[in-house]
């Protein structure tokens, strides 16, 4: 029997694309489904919560999770990736090293922001690096005809931020935390505030004034909302 986006907690935004917006952190995930493949964007904050997506997407799908690409490595993105067990995974260059490196950063990030200790800690031993790291575009073909572009137009919000730009009518951006709706953009310790208008800008080149714009954190924006907040950071952070 088959059910809608909605019935399994996500919501359609072009013929098969979506996404869901997680409990905790208001995180979004992102999924892109083709002929024989499926891509999501963005793996949950825990193993459970990765779960819990990998088993959503796949009904929805009709088979397994193929691919999975990380817009950047704080932990309410990449906490879930354990649980995509052979999908393909795809993060900005440099990811691989901060995942290696930085476990105990990310651990103690998550648990000063909530997550249970025990969560936590499961979480970054299943931590494994992604198997392909893009320095430039990186066009993926999911079947059927549908493809997705993956950009590392960082860094910004972070210095490995990736992006999924998913050509239709409309074309739909994942734009992991560049940009944000429900709040001010966070700029923790790892941003790198003088790039992060221009990332913006290389964002709004690839989506084009027409395109459905998805934060990392809240609802749906267009081209005008992500410009404006471009300006907001310029301004912000004292960048031209």
């Amino acid at each position: 029997m088959s059910v809608t986006w909605e019935e399994l907690g996500w919501e359609r935004l072009a013929a098969g694309v979506g996404r869901c917006r997680l409990p905790g952190w208001d995180c979004t995930a992102g999924l892109v489904l083709g002929e024989g493949a499926a891509l999501l964007v963005d793996a949950g904050s825990s193993l459970a919560e990765g779960a819990l997506l990998r088993a959503r997407a796949e009904r929805l799908a009709g088979g397994r999770v193929t691919h999975l690409a990380l817009t950047h490595p704080h932990f309410d993105h990449v906490f879930g990736a354990a649980a995509f067990a052979g999908a393909e995974v795809f993060a900005a260059v440099g990811v691989d090293a901060a995942l290696a490196h930085e476990r105990e950063e990310l651990r103690l990030d998550a648990v000063r922001n909530g997550l249970p200790v025990a969560d936590a800690d499961t979480a970054v031993d299943a931590l494994v690096p992604p198997g392909h790291l893009v320095s430039g575009e990186w066009t993926l073909g999911l079947g059927g005809g549908r493809q997705a572009l993956l950009a590392n137009v960082g860094p910004g919000h972070t210095a490995y931020d990736l992006v999924v730009l998913v050509p239709g009518d409309p074309e739909v951006v994942f734009c992991g935390d560049l940009v944000e709706e429900s709040g001010e953009p966070q700029a923790g310790p790892d941003a790198v505030p003088s790039r992060w208008p221009d990332a913006l800008d290389r964002l709004l080149a690839l989506g084009g004034e027409d395109a459905l714009y998805v934060p990392g954190h809240g609802a749906v924006v267009d081209a005008g909302f992500v410009r404006r907040q471009r300006d907001a950071l310029a301004t912000r952070f004292g960048v031209p």
